[in-house]
């Protein structure tokens, strides 16, 4: 399991704005794309109307994406995307490591386990929707023991609801 992200200056327990996990193409068609269809939301968030939760390896794999030469990202680019969505992040730290790990086991396994990290962070972020439009995320998403931990939603889905 990969470090978690932590700012240095914790979390506030008081905030009660919804916690998001964004997938790594949630964020591209957000911010990079700059989607149209999802520009309510992307204004949504950021107006820090919600929290925003990620790990160092969902990190770590936004920034190989951002690289993929088919995008023609400079390099500059590519560091300013990452560095404003990592200024949107909560901070959070991970339960005890028994708990962790107790949570992680109890999730059902995604088809892709690329997609995997998405569920653990929102499991153990305690975030509310997982935003993703990927299908072997979503099919999950009418899996008993997902339901009872947080939603998984299309980004256009979300903002609607």
């Amino acid at each position: 399991m990969s470090e978690i992200f932590t700012p240095q200056n914790g979390e506030d327990s008081n905030d009660d704005r919804p916690r998001l996990v964004l997938d790594t193409n949630t964020v591209l068609a957000l911010w990079m794309f700059r989607d149209p269809k999802l520009e309510a939301l992307r204004g949504w968030i950021e107006a820090g109307r919600c929290r925003l939760y990620s790990r160092e390896d969902a990190l770590e794999e936004l920034r190989r994406v951002l690289a993929y030469r088919q995008f023609g990202l400079d390099e500059a680019t590519q560091t300013a995307l990452q560095a404003d969505y990592r200024r949107r992040l909560a901070p959070w730290s991970p339960p005890p490591l028994g708990e962790t790990e107790q949570r992680i086991s109890a999730l059902p396994r995604c088809h892709d386990k690329d997609d995997q990290k998405f569920l653990e962070i929102a499991s153990l972020s305690n975030a509310e929707t997982v935003v993703t439009r990927d299908k072997a995320l979503l099919r999950l998403a009418r899996h008993r023991q997902i339901r009872e931990l947080f939603r998984v939603l299309p980004p256009e889905m979300f903002y609607a609801s």
